[in-house]
C-alpha cells in the first residue's frame, strides 16, 4: 500500500482509507485524522438510501415500478403521476431538480419545502427517456417515499434496517458536528463556507448528501452487501443492473454507467476518461462517488472492498484522476 499512501499524502488532505478483501482488512490508516471521525459523505451516501429502497422492496413494501404517486399522491401533478420508484434509483425520472440545482442547494436543509417544490415541478425531460443526475432530489424523492411507507422518519428506518445491521459504529445522515472542509474547485469560497459547511446544511436530512460516516463504516457496508446481509443475492443483482451504459448524463454532461442506485465500474463510453472507481475497475464493480470527495466501492469478483474518505472538496473533473489513481493503485497492491 505504500503507493496508495503516498498518492494520499501528495494530495495534502485529512484522508481516511478503509481495503477489505474477502472480509478481511488490508488497510486501516487515517491521514492527519483518527479512524473514527465521521466525515461529510455527499452522494458517496447515496447507496445507503437505494439499498434501503430495495430492501423494502424485497419485504414487499413497496415495489420498484411502484408510480410515486400512488404512495405520495400530491406528488402526481404535472405529468409526473407515472415516475416509478426505479426511475429516480436510475436517475431518469426526469425531474433531476424542482427549480435549478443553485435553488434546490438552498432550500435542501428544509425537509417540508423542498419536498413541495418536487410536487409542484413539472419534468424538466420526458419521464424515463434519458438519465439526468438526481444530485439532491434523488433523496427528498426516495425518501419521502420510504417515510410514507414505513410511517416512521427516515433516520430512524435507515438506523434500524441498514446501519444496525451491517454493524456500522459511526454512521448517520446528517453529521453529529461541524467538520471543515478544505474546499478546491466547487464553486466559491462563500458558497462553501456559507453552504455546504455550514452546520446547518451539515446537520439537516439531505439523504443526498449529508449522511456521514467512517471509511471503515462504509467499507461495512460494502461488505454487508457482498456477504448478503442487507440484501439477498437476486436483490442485490436487481440492485446492480445497469440502467445506463455511456449515455450521455444531460446534468453532468458525461458518459454514464450506472444501475439501480449504484455507479458501475467499466469503461462507460471513454476509457480514455479517469474515473473514479478506477481504469481497471470490471463492469461488475459498484459504488459511488461523492463530490470527488469520497468514494466506496466492491468488487464482487475479486472479493474487494474500497473506502476512500477525504475532506478536500473537490467538483467537476479535477477531482478524479486522483480517485482513480488511488483505485487503481490499491487494485495493483491486492493483486
Amino acid at each position: 500500500m505504500d503507493v496508495v499512501e503516498r498518492l494520499i499524502a501528495e494530495r495534502g488532505a485529512t484522508a481516511q482509507l478503509c481495503v477489505l478483501s474477502d472480509g478481511e482488512t488490508v488497510c486501516d490508516e487515517a491521514f492527519g485524522t483518527t479512524p473514527d471521525v465521521p466525515f461529510l459523505l455527499f452522494s458517496a451516501g447515496k447507496p445507503f438510501l437505494a439499498v434501503l429502497v430495495h430492501r423494502l422492496a424485497e419485504q414487499g413494501r413497496l415495489a420498484l415500478d411502484d408510480p410515486i404517486a400512488r404512495h405520495w399522491p400530491d406528488f402526481g401533478r404535472r405529468g409526473k403521476h407515472h415516475i416509478t420508484v426505479r426511475q429516480v434509483l436510475q436517475h431518469r425520472s426526469g425531474l433531476p431538480y424542482a427549480h435549478s440545482l443553485a435553488r434546490d442547494a438552498l432550500l435542501a436543509p428544509d425537509w417540508r419545502r423542498s419536498t413541495r417544490a418536487l410536487a409542484a415541478a413539472a419534468p424538466h425531460f420526458p419521464p424515463g427517456s434519458v438519465p439526468a443526475y438526481h444530485v439532491l432530489s434523488f433523496g427528498f424523492l426516495l425518501g419521502e417515499v420510504v417515510q410514507r411507507v414505513t410511517g416512521r422518519e427516515l433516520r430512524e428506518v435507515l438506523r434500524e434496517e441498514i446501519v444496525e445491521p451491517a454493524g456500522l459504529r459511526h454512521t448517520a445522515l446528517g453529521a453529529p458536528r461541524r467538520i471543515p472542509l478544505r474546499g478546491a474547485g466547487f464553486g466559491s469560497a462563500a458558497v462553501r463556507q456559507a453552504v455546504f459547511n455550514s452546520r446547518r446544511f451539515r446537520t439537516a436530512v439531505i439523504p443526498a448528501a449529508t449522511m456521514s460516516g467512517t471509511a471503515r463504516d462504509l467499507a461495512r457496508f460494502y461488505q454487508a452487501l457482498l456477504d448478503g446481509r442487507l440484501l439477498s443475492r437476486p436483490g442485490l443483482a436487481m440492485a446492480c443492473r445497469p440502467s445506463s451504459d455511456g449515455e450521455l448524463d444531460r446534468v453532468l454532461g458525461l458518459p454514464v454507467r450506472w444501475s439501480q442506485g449504484f455507479q458501475l465500474g467499466g469503461a462507460g463510453g471513454d476509457p480514455a476518461r479517469p474515473r473514479p472507481m478506477g481504469r481497471r475497475s470490471s463492469t461488475r464493480t459498484f459504488g459511488h462517488n461523492g463530490s470527488n470527495t469520497c468514494l466506496g466501492w466492491a468488487d464482487p469478483d475479486r472479493r474487494l472492498v474500497v473506502a476512500y474518505l477525504t475532506n478536500r472538496l473537490q467538483g467537476g473533473l479535477e477531482g478524479s484522476p486522483h480517485l482513480c489513481a488511488v483505485s487503481d493503485a490499491v487494485r495493483e497492491a491486492c493483486a
